[in-house]
C-alpha cells in the first residue's frame, strides 16, 4: 500500500466540508459535529461512527474510547481507510468526493467499524470484538467476522447484505457489491472461507462458498455461486460458476466493468 498523506487527505476532508455548509444550511450541525468542530480525521471518523452504532446496551463513551484507542495504537487503520475513501471515490460514479462516503455510505462505513473490531481481535479483546461485529450488522447489514482479514482500496458498493466469515481473505484493490457472501460449506471449523485475491471483482449477490482462491484480477458474474478455485484473470458465472473467458481488464475492480467476455 503506498502512503497516503493523512494531513492532506483531513484538510481537503475540511475543505468539502466548508463548501457544503456555504450552499445547504440544513447540514450545517452534522458537519459542525462530524468535521469542523473535530481536530483530526481520527476524531472525525470516531465522532461519526460511534454515533451511528450505539444503542442503549452500549456507552457512547466506551465506544468512542474503543475507537480512538485503535487510531492511536494501530496508525495503519488510518491509512486504510484514507485508502478505502479513494477507491470508493474513484471507482463509484455516484461519489462526488472523498467526504461523501464518511459521511453517507455505509459500505465505507461499515469497513471503519470492522477495521476497529480487528484490531480489537488481534489484542485478545474478542469478546467486545464479537459484541461491535453485532452492531455492525444490526445498524449496516454488513456482517464481518472481526477475524477477516481485509486489505485496503477496497469499495463495498451499496454492501447491504455482504457476509464475510471468520477465516476469508481480502487483499487489497478489491471491488465488491451487494448481497456478496464469503462463506463456508457447513459446520467444518478451521480454515473454511474463501480468499480473494487483488484486483478482483465480485458482482452483486455472488456466493463464495468454502476455502476456495478467487485469483488475482478475476470477475465473477452477478448471481454466481462458486464452489472451486477461480484462476487469475478469468471470468466465471453461473449456478455453479463456470469459467466463461478471460477477465476484461487486468484489475477489473478498479474498472468496475460488469460484462462478461
Amino acid at each position: 500500500m503506498e502512503a497516503i498523506d493523512l494531513d492532506a487527505h483531513w484538510s481537503e476532508i475540511q475543505l468539502r466540508a466548508k463548501a457544503i455548509v456555504t450552499r445547504e444550511p440544513a447540514l450545517v450541525t452534522l458537519l459542525n459535529q462530524t468535521v469542523l468542530n473535530r481536530g483530526s480525521f481520527a476524531e472525525c471518523l470516531t465522532h461519526r461512527l460511534t454515533r451511528k452504532l450505539v444503542n442503549h446496551a452500549a456507552s457512547i463513551e466506551a465506544l468512542h474510547e474503543t475507537f480512538m484507542e485503535a487510531f492511536l495504537h494501530r496508525p495503519t487503520i488510518l491509512q486504510q481507510i484514507a485508502c478505502d475513501m479513494i477507491a470508493v471515490n474513484e471507482r463509484d460514479p455516484a461519489c462526488p468526493d472523498v467526504l461523501t462516503p464518511l459521511l453517507y455510505f455505509k459500505g465505507l462505513q461499515s469497513l471503519v467499524c470492522y477495521r476497529v473490531g480487528h484490531y480489537l481481535w488481534n489484542q485478545g479483546r474478542t469478546e467486545l470484538a464479537l459484541y461491535l461485529q453485532s452492531l455492525i450488522s444490526e445498524t449496516f447489514a454488513v456482517d464481518i467476522h472481526p477475524a477477516a482479514q481485509i486489505g485496503c482500496g477496497i469499495l463495498l458498493d451499496h454492501a447491504t447484505g455482504f457476509v464475510a466469515g471468520e477465516t476469508a481473505v481480502i487483499e487489497n484493490d478489491v471491488s465488491i457489491l451487494h448481497e456478496v457472501t464469503l462463506g463456508g460449506t457447513g459446520k467444518d471449523r478451521g480454515d473454511r472461507h474463501p480468499k480473494v485475491r487483488s484486483g478482483v471483482l465480485l458482482g452483486a449477490g455472488a456466493k463464495i462458498l468454502g476455502n476456495v482462491e478467487i485469483g488475482e484480477g478475476a470477475k465473477v458474474g452477478a448471481g454466481s455461486v462458486v464452489l472451486k478455485d477461480v484462476p487469475p484473470h478469468t471470468s466465471v458465472a453461473g449456478v455453479p460458476a463456470q469459467i466463461i473467458g478471460k477477465a476484461s481488464e487486468i484489475s477489473p475492480a478498479l474498472g468496475m466493468c460488469h460484462y462478461l467476455n
